[in-house]
């Protein structure tokens, strides 16, 4: 229970035991004016009914604020979610947005690659035939400076005498 809750009750229920123990002096009739007449009547009764009048009011005005309170925290919380489920979906659309972006990246990227390792795969292959030509070629050299040793050996060999030797 709230402080302000406990105050209220301690003192109405003050003002009750007040009341009941003054009871005779609260109903003793007295002369009251009203600006226009006199009137026989109890004092303390007219002054606790006023009292028990303002204090309803007040019940009555203090309920109003906490209704009104409780009614626009409501329409306040409807707008928060609201607003809320708005966000929600612009980050849901910015991370959509975002993976389609990396995707589009990753896509261009993986042909890059493939562009990159063609054009090497590419240049490999000419790099072979290359290599392969220049080594036919030396091949080919090779040969004909071999078939020149040999006939210049055959020469040699016929001038000399000697039967020709030939690796078979």
């Amino acid at each position: 229970m709230k402080v302000r809750t406990l105050l209220l009750i301690l003192v109405l229920l003050a003002i009750v035991l007040f009341t009941a123990l003054n009871w005779t002096v609260f109903t003793t009739p007295s002369t009251l004016s009203l600006l226009v007449a006199t009137v026989e009547a109890p004092l303390g009764v007219i002054m606790l009914g006023l009292l028990v009048l303002l204090t309803g009011l007040f019940m009555i005005f203090a309920g109003y604020l906490q209704t009104s309170t409780l009614l626009e925290a409501r329409q306040q919380t409807k707008a928060l979610e609201a607003q809320r489920k708005l966000a929600d979906q612009a980050e849901a659309s910015r991370i959509t947005d975002l993976q389609n972006l990396l995707n589009s990246a990753l896509l261009k990227l993986e042909q890059q690659s493939l562009e990159s390792r063609q054009l090497n795969s590419a240049r490999l292959d000419q790099l072979e035939q290359n290599l392969r030509a220049a080594v036919a070629q030396e091949g080919t050299t090779l040969s004909a400076y071999i078939g020149q040793l040999e006939d210049r050996l055959d020469s040699r060999d016929r001038a000399s005498g000697l039967p020709p030797v030939r690796g078979g």
